[in-house]
């Protein structure tokens, strides 16, 4: 297939697709419907509360699916073996800032059973490619929540102080995360701990350097131990502009360990979302672990629009008094030459080409 044919998000999912399959990723296909109750059941894993949703015939409640992941993992077979899947799906959500359901079209895999090291560093490896192949200039943060949890876990709070101080570290506001320190009564080694790893950005490893100077608890410690050997295999592939960024936090009632997200020059958002879910593996009784990450086409739309190449290599024009079977044999060689053909009355609007060709012979750039 003649690349230059395909639009910006076709070229990147064939890319995308062939690099999957490349290490053992099959493609797995997810009905469009899924039971309303499976996403109610799992509202905080969902990147937004609105389902759309419909009376089947039978008169049950169903939705058009706004997750994947949820639907792979309650369809995989819980046998023991590794699952690594691969998909291209469309999700029905409500965009950011945005008003009614839109069609998001995404592509991603998982990697469900049993993940070790080796399994967590080949999808963040897969993670950093894909970006890649989006941009050269591309850029991938990751974090462990285990670090932020580690130093939590040392403070005799709850879930919903929990989830403010990681909402403070999410939007790395430093001084709302002090003046919320302050009203929770936390130590000053766990307030001048979450200080410094808001800070804390930059090169994974440099900056793993720095943090592992820090005065961190056990389970600290832990976590940013697997953030290391996640580092070696990284450069054992060769991957670049790999970033440790612990304001990448996610829900900790369903993520643990490893988590990631990815951007793009010329894109405000996030095109790529990832993590351990091992926490949501065990909410829906299946046994072993996760990690997958999601690429989001629709924000890729926003490089489209500032591609300006052309629609068509060559304009073929023709008048009244042309013969159809000249214009035939003129588009064919003009293609013969590996050129794309539009062929048109020389009454329409000329569209946007490299090349006018008259059947005179007249050529105008």
């Amino acid at each position: 297939m003649n690349p230059s044919v395909l639009s910006t998000q076709e070229r990147i999912l064939f890319e995308l697709r062939e690099l999957y399959f490349g290490y053992g990723y099959r493609p797995y296909k997810v009905g469009k419907f899924e039971e309303y109750d499976l996403y109610m059941r799992n509202k905080k894993f969902l990147a937004s509360e609105k389902v759309l949703s419909f009376s089947d015939t039978n008169g049950k409640l169903k939705a058009l699916k706004p997750d994947v992941t949820l639907s792979i993992v309650k369809n995989m077979k819980d046998d023991g073996r590794v699952q690594k899947l691969c998909y291209t799906e469309t999700v029905y959500r409500v965009p950011r800032n945005a008003q009614g359901f839109r069609e998001i079209m995404q592509t991603g895999l998982e990697c469900v059973g049993r993940v070790d090291d080796y399994a967590a560093g080949e999808v963040l490896m897969l993670a950093a490619r894909s970006l890649g192949r989006i941009s050269e200039r591309y850029a991938l943060d990751v974090s462990d929540v285990g670090v932020l949890s580690g130093v939590l876990a040392e403070e005799p709070i709850g879930d919903v102080e929990c989830a403010r101080l990681l909402s403070a570290v999410g939007e790395k506001n430093r001084h709302g995360l002090a003046a919320l320190c302050a009203e929770l009564s936390l130590s000053e080694q766990t307030a001048t701990l979450l200080d410094a790893l808001i800070q804390a950005c930059g090169p994974l490893d440099e900056t793993l350097d720095a943090v592992e100077r820090l005065d961190l608890p056990t389970a600290s410690r832990e976590a940013l131990s697997g953030l290391r050997r996640m580092s070696e295999m990284l450069n054992v592939y060769g991957v670049q502009n790999v970033n440790l960024d612990f304001s990448v936090v996610n829900d900790m009632d369903y993520y643990n360990g490893l988590v990631f997200r990815g951007f793009v020059e010329g894109v405000p958002t996030g095109v790529l979302s990832g993590g351990r879910y091992d926490n949501l593996l065990a909410r829906m009784g299946k046994s072993g672990e996760a990690i997958g990450f999601a690429v989001y086409l629709d924000q890729l739309e926003r490089l489209t629009e500032q591609k300006h190449g052309f629609e068509t290599e060559a304009l073929l024009i023709y008048d009244d008094s042309a013969d159809p079977i000249a214009i035939a044999s003129a588009a064919e060689d003009l293609r013969a030459r590996g050129l794309s053909v539009r062929v048109q009355r020389e009454d329409e609007p000329c569209s946007n080409c490299r090349e006018i060709v008259r059947l005179t012979g007249e050529v105008r750039a």
